[in-house]
């Protein structure tokens, strides 16, 4: 153990914490946009009816292509990596978060207006907390996806733990594709936990 360390620790210890950056940057702008989206879209259902699908399409551009096209704007850097994560990160939340704002019971917001909450009133104290179990479902998926599509870093430079991986196939060195495979699924489910505790605390009881 003390030799891995010394040989791997330093190289290790950098990639987790490009990877780790490379996943919770983009899903702090993916729920900044998701949600508002969400909550813009849910008054506007017509609206929705095309926006969701326009977007839903970038999830079906394989992750080499789609940073591909955005290297030719804005070349090989993090600016490259943040902002195609950000994109990809962007559908889960949002999709799951307007399924969460529509399937609200109209009768509560007809009991919200009559009791004589403002619309703003009504969204944050009746409409936010109810969806949040749909919103926390779309983050979970958002945060794990993205600890697998930050691969699209390693591929153009930008560190995180699947240059060990490339750099293992690439020599055929076993021990390389197993210390940047590790780490990923540790990282997967650590934040995934993560997830799910914020939840608990956050989400009403009633509502988990």
């Amino acid at each position: 153990m003390q030799e891995f360390m010394e040989k791997y620790g330093q190289k290790l210890a950098v990639a987790t914490a490009q990877h780790v950056y490379f996943v919770l940057l983009p899903v702090f702008f993916a729920i900044v946009v998701g949600l508002t989206l969400a909550a813009l879209l849910s008054r506007n259902r017509k609206a929705a009816g095309f926006i969701i699908p326009i977007i839903s399409v970038f999830q079906t551009i394989p992750g080499i292509v789609f940073i591909g096209l955005l290297m030719l704007k804005t070349g090989m850097t993090v600016l490259t990596v943040v902002l195609a994560l950000s994109i990809y990160a962007v559908f889960p939340i949002l999709k799951n978060s307007y399924q969460g704002f529509i399937g609200i019971d109209p009768s509560y917001l007809e009991i919200a207006h009559g009791c004589g909450m403002s619309s703003k009133a009504t969204f944050f104290r009746v409409e936010f907390p109810m969806a949040m179990p749909a919103i926390f479902s779309g983050i979970r998926m958002s945060v794990i996806y993205t600890v697998s599509w930050a691969i699209l870093a390693a591929m153009i430079g930008q560190g995180g733990l699947d240059e060990f991986i490339y750099r293992g196939i690439d020599a055929n060195v076993k021990e390389y594709i197993v210390i940047g495979s590790v780490p990923i699924a540790a990282l997967a489910l650590l934040l995934r936990f993560f997830v799910d505790r914020v939840e608990k605390l956050v989400v009403s009881k009633g509502l988990q």
